[in-house]
């Protein structure tokens, strides 16, 4: 039977031009993931030419290669070490810039994988088949030759998933959400995932953070979901070589998609008569859901249209999910929460965590190493029948647009009359079921521009969980592609991987 496992397969930290240690990413990405790739950064075989404009970005660049170069025997080591079947998986990897083809990153199960130089991603992976590596193309949507990737030379045999999310934004379409808003430049539809899919290229759905201070998973830079048979780089590598991948921007927004049986990544023989079920275990509101069919909207269902009944009949026990988030005030060096959430006259079933570390996503002119710039003790400690005790560190908002707040999510069982209990930092907040269904409750630390803890709106389990059956009878191509989106109501996303229909 196959199981779920969340991971982040791009990411940096002090090992090149990023920043924080090595240690503390594999720390922090054992907190919320599953498995994870860190990669360095390795090479740019077409990196312009240095000049009085252009010095910072090749110095920069260089010297980021040169030092990957020097520890790569002690990188490789340490990355092999935190590999704990069952536990949590590492794979190694590393990335290659390419003006022409677009940045890839490598990813391999083999901790024997060299670093090596090659001209063009192609190359490189080809160079380093006896290791069993994928080469994965991120931050897809650039400007072709200004580092946006290259369909024409496209080969799902070395690139079975594309990165469709991360820090960079959104490659799904010129018209997603998540525009590109990088020094690097725009988003351009000649180079989103939609225009590969209908140049008949082959691939599944992935997310990264592509953060470059050693914090993988980093909440809402996106993440790739999985689905394999254990928790071991064996079962996960498999999964994602055969394309059982999509991705999400945070929350661990749980997807099924079949098409006569077959899940997403397939490919199948079905000229009519093609049955296809959506299952989804959201975090918060459904607010939309898009099945796309050759990239086109084919069904498009609503939240208001799934969920039938908002609140349970009166006294009676039902699922809820309740986010509690903290943060906000002026501090910019971190403020440390010790918390604890408990739940009277009801039960906790379950908890996820909504950890950010601190946003960097490329260096710049006078920034230094700090090599504990994310040691944050960002933690579940605990948790029972009843409660959870976290730790964590929040800092001020970076805009009014961009959060660095922390959350958990709390999946509880009880009635109207249940209760939820909030105590961090002096601070005790209490609130019925019946209360937050109606809206959420918030309170400061102190009494001006202080740091401040909310607890979001109940969320009823029919307006987070959704099963759907489709049909479709009519061929319109002679390999079909459908694929879906889920939108929230908090704006946290999942895209998942296509399934590829032959007539």
């Amino acid at each position: 039977m196959m199981k779920l496992f969340w991971g982040d397969l791009h990411n940096h930290c002090g090992i090149t031009y990023g920043f924080g240690a090595l240690t503390n990413a594999l720390e922090a990405a054992k907190g919320q993931l599953d498995f994870c790739a860190i990669i360095g950064h390795a090479m740019w075989p077409d990196m312009p030419e240095r000049t009085e404009d252009t010095a910072f970005l090749v110095d920069f660049h260089n010297e980021g290669f040169a030092k990957l170069q020097a520890d790569w025997e002690a990188i490789r080591s340490k990355v092999q070490e935190a590999n704990i079947p069952h536990e949590f998986v590492t794979f190694q990897g590393y990335e290659i810039h390419s003006s022409e083809f677009g940045d890839h990153h490598v990813v391999s199960p083999s901790d024997e994988l060299p670093l090596v130089y090659a001209a063009s991603p192609q190359q490189l992976a080809e160079e380093l088949a006896p290791y069993q590596v994928i080469a994965v193309p991120h931050h897809i949507g650039y400007t072709p030759g200004y580092r946006g990737t290259n369909w024409g030379a496209f080969r799902s045999d070395i690139s079975p998933i594309v990165e469709v999310f991360s820090k960079h934004g959104c490659g799904m379409s010129d018209g997603s959400a998540y525009p590109y808003y990088h020094t690097m430049g725009p988003r351009d539809s000649r180079n989103t995932v939609f225009e590969g899919l209908n140049q008949g290229k082959k691939f599944s759905f992935a997310g990264s953070t592509d953060h470059h201070a050693g914090y993988p998973g980093s909440y809402g830079d996106g993440r790739v979901a999985v689905w394999a048979e254990e928790k071991t780089r064996e079962s996960i590598w498999e999964a994602i070589k055969a394309g059982r991948t999509y991705a999400v921007t945070g929350d661990k927004i749980e997807c099924q998609f079949t098409l006569n049986g077959a899940c997403m990544g397939s490919e199948v023989e079905a000229a009519s008569d093609r049955h296809l079920v959506l299952d989804a275990i959201c975090a918060d509101y459904i607010d939309k859901i898009t099945v796309y069919k050759n990239t086109k909207p084919w069904k498009v269902v609503t939240g208001d249209s799934i969920m039938m009944e908002t609140i349970p009949s009166k006294g009676s026990m039902s699922r809820y999910k309740i986010r509690v988030e903290m943060g906000w005030g002026e501090s910019k060096h971190g403020y440390s929460w010790e918390a604890k959430a408990s739940v009277e006259n009801g039960k906790l079933l379950a908890a996820d965590s909504c950890f950010r570390g601190q946003s960097v996503l490329a260096p710049e002119p006078g920034m230094s190493e700090n090599l504990d710039i994310n040691k944050l003790d960002n933690r579940l400690v605990e948790q029972t029948g009843q409660s959870l005790r976290w730790t964590c560190t929040t800092f001020q908002n970076p805009s009014t647009l961009h959060p660095a707040t922390a959350a958990v999510i709390l999946e509880v069982e009880g009635d109207e009359a249940s209760r939820v209990v909030v105590e961090a930092n002096g601070i005790k907040m209490e609130f019925s079921l019946a209360e937050l269904l109606t809206g959420s409750r918030s309170m400061h630390v102190q009494p001006y521009s202080s740091e401040a803890i909310l607890i979001h709106r109940a969320v009823p389990e029919a307006a987070y969980q959704v099963h759907l059956e489709w049909n479709d009878t009519e061929k319109d191509k002679d390999t079909d592609v459908y694929h879906a989106e889920i939108r929230q109501a908090n704006h946290q996303f999942a895209w998942i991987s296509p399934i590829f229909v032959k007539s």
